[in-house]
């Protein structure tokens, strides 16, 4: 009477490459061992309104290959969930679907977000086990996340095809990057691109250093330069910006103080969202070579999963239904070298991992000449 018997799964966040294999691991290994697999539409506005689909052996057919996820996703929050124009917290809700499917466990694939999420839900008393999910590789305590290797092959193949078109008109070709909080994609795609100048959040960046840099590679007699920029990259001043008013909004004495930092901080974002084109032209200013922008976007996100990514889902959702099935619960499988390992989501919730400044990415592109603006 105590055994396992059924499971529910949602994707949420954002869309990442490898997903279904996650969903495919997880559902053949359940599958084997005699439990039932329920998944939930559209995140967890799929808990909340129980829109489920059953998981059988033919849904879970042909799908390692395929991008994206069967069950869809979304970034609705448990607790601030608009339904029918009104924001409600819908964890009680969420709590009773539980129920009301005869779940023994949930598993939730999904990035920073989904695992603060996650927390709140075992806070009702769900037995939860999380994966990581994001292209931009910063989910605390793992090595590495689901999308990620995709997600650098496509951006490091972008940065290769911009190679022949900046040499050909000796010009600078900017590569925005996703990233918005950690540089991992931007970083090891430059790299592995062989970028020039690679901007990423954890360091700030001069951008007079930058032309500096590009006008010495013009002197020697390279008339052109590539940059991959993460869009979370700041230079020092907007930088110096940001910390200011975050720390202005964490020690506010009242809501009026707060309400002024939190608008402070919309402020400088809404600025940023442009500070890629505003980049290029300041070093079209300072270098006298024009400048273009190519912006990845969500093609970063598409497509199928590469091979590493269907290997790491699918030795990650191997060992969660194993988990589930030894009543481990309040866990993310982590991925430890050619392991996992099972940590306290309440130790990866809230958390990022992002780029140290002596990591031995940045050394290495440093020993190989590549700027980083510093």
């Amino acid at each position: 009477m105590n055994r396992i018997q059924r499971i529910g799964i949602i994707t949420a966040g954002g869309d990442s490459p490898g997903l279904n294999a996650a969903i495919r691991g997880v559902g053949k290994t359940a599958l084997a061992s005699g439990m039932e697999l329920i998944g939930f539409r559209s995140g967890f506005r799929g808990l909340a309104e129980n829109l489920t689909l059953k998981l059988d052996k033919r849904a879970l057919a042909g799908i390692l290959t395929v991008g994206g996820t069967i069950l869809g996703t979304g970034r609705d929050k448990p607790h601030k969930m608009e339904i029918n124009g009104t924001m409600r917290d819908m964890t009680d809700v969420i709590a009773r679907n539980y129920e009301r499917n005869r779940l023994d466990a949930l598993v939730c694939i999904g990035g920073g977000g989904t695992h603060k999420n996650a927390l709140r839900l075992i806070e009702k008393g769900l037995n939860i086990v999380t994966l990581p999910k994001t292209i931009d590789n910063d989910v605390a305590l793992t090595d590495s996340t689901i999308g990620f290797d995709t997600a650098l092959d496509i951006a490091t193949e972008a940065i290769d095809r911009l190679h022949s078109t900046a040499h050909s008109h000796h010009r600078i070709i900017i590569a925005e990057i996703m990233g918005h909080r950690a540089g991992w994609l931007a970083l090891g795609a430059g790299i592995a691109g062989g970028a020039d100048v690679i901007l990423i959040p954890e360091i700030p960046y001069d951008v007079r250093k930058i032309a500096a840099a590009i006008r010495a590679r013009s002197k020697a007699g390279t008339k052109f330069s590539i940059v991959a920029v993460a869009e979370g990259a700041l230079a020092v001043e907007d930088a110096n910006a940001f910390t200011t008013a975050a720390w202005h909004k964490k020690i506010a004495k009242n809501k009026a103080e707060k309400l002024r930092a939190k608008q402070e901080l919309m402020r400088l974002s809404a600025l940023h969202a442009g500070n890629t084109l505003r980049l290029a032209k300041q070093l079209e200013d300072l270098t006298k070579l024009e400048a273009r922008v190519s912006i990845l976007g969500y093609v970063q996100r598409g497509g199928t999963p590469s091979p590493g990514d269907r290997l790491l889902a699918t030795r990650l959702g191997t060992a969660a239904a194993e988990l589930i099935q030894q009543k481990v619960f309040g866990v993310m499988v982590a991925s430890r070298g050619e392991g996992v390992k099972p940590v306290p989501i309440v130790e990866v919730a809230g958390k990022l991992k992002t780029v140290p400044t002596d990591h031995s990415w940045i050394t290495a592109a440093r020993r190989v000449g590549t700027a980083f603006g510093d």
